[in-house]
């Protein structure tokens, strides 16, 4: 056959580098205490850097989980298969501690680094789901010592124990949480899930939840109703016999992404739960696992952002097109210095509410309130920019940005999770107004930390005072959360920036998300930015 073509001006695989080659992550890890584990966050950075991890995480998404919900004799075994690149996955994840190995530990900064190797190990979205709610789990377990005296140990394990056994047989254990049911949504406390005491001290639950993600976990932390009100519970997937317990898998939903994951429907048939925490008091119980599982919201976004921008660079070095290669084009300077300024705003803050959220752990209280409004800000925020900063990043490949095989379509696909898990867009707001009514200091310790920052940027200083003028109308507040919320994250990222980040970086942003000279897509940042330096720092060294 004669040839019809020569491949040429093709942009080589993004394989062989450190996804934690980044100086705004590393710069935070020493900022923040945790500056001792950058060596073992390389190291797994190289490895999500590799081909192999990168084709565990397609493999994992093209080949879906499947519900068993019989054997071939017609028993009830309620079981979920996957890939085994999804075992290989959730391998990497645990052994190297990005689930519940921090509460093992009792070195400052254990928290810090959790978070820059979850944020770094991006081979797959999906399978962060249960490693984060084991994550979450401990600190709502410990409101039974005795509970967690028992789960702890093993939820902290750093070892891989995949099967349906009898939990306290295991080496290790996963969690989940499953809160949700149809009529309710994010009012939990519209559940009509039934939990009744028995002689022996356990409780059964009989009713359903509409979203339980990792049905394959060890345990779950759920939310069910007693005659004192919606009461927090731990439900084992196996009983201390060996048998099921009584939690049918009805149905894995048909997602828009996270498709390595399975997410399900389940059906409570007198299930034996343990009560975790007092009765009537399941929200404020479950709230801690909540809180953390939306600073893994900000993780996945920042990281999202992350690999979008530097498939997207990397793509720009290599890519010619009309004489030039594309990165440099100076409309696509452009395009890629804002995803860069972006990416960097999302992971400082994230790396600040890291060290905010390991001293809080230590008994800060000053951190912990800080925490309690900038956690809320920053997700609604962060999570909320991603969409479109990935979109922008696969355009940049242009036709070849679509293509299943870029891998860009399964990040686009997974941008809007984040914003949705842990309360979406509107709760986020609202709960942001709610901790300002609830705990007024919170807004002093927040514009605290803003105003170390005073005096280093006009813009940021006249952005401060507008922010802090929004608060005062309290008749209209609610309708105008959205904006209040955004104007607060806005500045809380910039003020961080202007502190700690590249100079070129934080005049960028303050020009644009403070001063309003943008425009409204990505690629408008005005001329007179000194991009060069923006651009380099988001190009992955291959």
């Amino acid at each position: 056959m004669a040839m019809t073509h020569e491949v040429f001006n093709q942009v080589p695989p993004l394989v062989d580098y450190d996804t934690a080659d980044e100086p705004a992550l590393l710069d935070g890890l020493q900022r923040e205490g945790a500056g001792w584990a950058a060596a073992e966050i390389h190291e797994l950075g190289r490895l999500s850097g590799t081909h192999e991890a990168q084709e565990w995480g397609r493999l994992a998404n093209e080949h879906k989980p499947v519900l068993r919900t019989h054997d071939r004799y017609g028993h009830r075994i309620d079981e979920v298969e996957f890939h085994p690149a999804w075992h290989e996955l959730m391998n990497v994840a645990v052994t190297h501690g990005l689930h519940g190995a921090p509460w093992a530990s009792s070195r400052p900064g254990a928290h810090v680094a959790r978070t820059a190797k979850f944020y770094t190990w991006r081979a797959d979205a999906g399978h962060g789901c249960p490693i984060s709610m084991t994550y979450a789990s401990v600190p709502a377990l410990r409101q039974n010592p005795d509970l967690a005296a028992q789960y702890e140990p093993l939820l902290t394990e750093s070892t891989y124990d995949y099967g349906l056994r009898a939990p306290l047989t295991k080496t290790a254990l996963l969690a989940g949480m499953s809160m949700t049911e149809k009529q309710g949504g994010s009012d939990v406390r519209a559940n009509t899930t039934r939990a009744t005491p028995t002689s022996d001290g356990t409780y059964r639950l009989v009713g359903h939840k509409w979203f339980t993600s990792a049905p394959m976990c060890d345990v779950f932390l759920t939310l069910a109703q007693t005659d004192a009100g919606v009461t927090c519970f731990l439900v084992p997937r196996v009983l201390p016999d060996g048998s099921l317990n009584s939690l049918r898998l009805m149905r894995l939903k048909d997602k828009l992404g996270n498709h390595s994951n399975a997410s399900s429907e389940i059906e409570y048939e007198n299930a034996v739960a343990h009560r975790v925490g007092d009765e009537g008091r399941g929200v404020r119980t479950i709230i801690e696992m909540v809180n953390m599982t939306r600073l893994d919201c900000v993780i996945g976004a920042a990281s999202g952002m992350r690999h979008g921008l530097v498939t997207a660079t990397h793509h720009a070095v290599h890519r010619q097109a009309f004489g030039k290669y594309l990165v440099d084009q100076p409309l696509m300077r452009n395009v890629l210095a804002d995803l860069a300024v972006e990416s960097e705003a999302a992971t400082t803050v994230m790396m600040r509410l890291a060290g905010a959220t390991d001293r809080s752990v230590r008994g800060d209280e000053s951190e912990t309130a800080f925490k309690r409004l900038a956690l809320a800000v920053t997700k609604y925020w962060v999570c909320k920019r991603a969409p479109a900063h990935a979109a922008e990043a696969l355009e940049c490949l242009g036709g070849n940005g679509y293509v299943e095989e870029s891998g860009m379509p399964r990040l686009f696909r997974e941008s809007p999770l984040n914003g949705i898990w842990e309360g979406s867009g509107n709760v986020a707001a609202l709960d942001v107004l709610r901790a300002m009514l609830k705990e007024p200091h919170v807004i002093d310790v927040f514009f605290d930390e803003i105003a170390s920052a005073s005096g280093a940027d006009h813009c940021l200083d006249r952005a401060v005072q507008q922010a802090k003028d929004s608060l005062t109308d309290l008749e209209t507040i609610e309708i105008r959360a959205r904006r209040v919320v955004e104007h607060l994250a806005l500045t809380l990222q910039a003020s961080l920036l202007v502190k700690h980040g590249h100079p070129a970086v934080a005049d960028a942003f303050c020009a644009t998300r403070l001063a309003g000279d943008w425009g409204h897509a990505y690629g408008t940042l005005p001329p007179g930015l000194d991009l060069s330096p923006i651009i380099e720092r988001a190009t992955p060294k291959v």
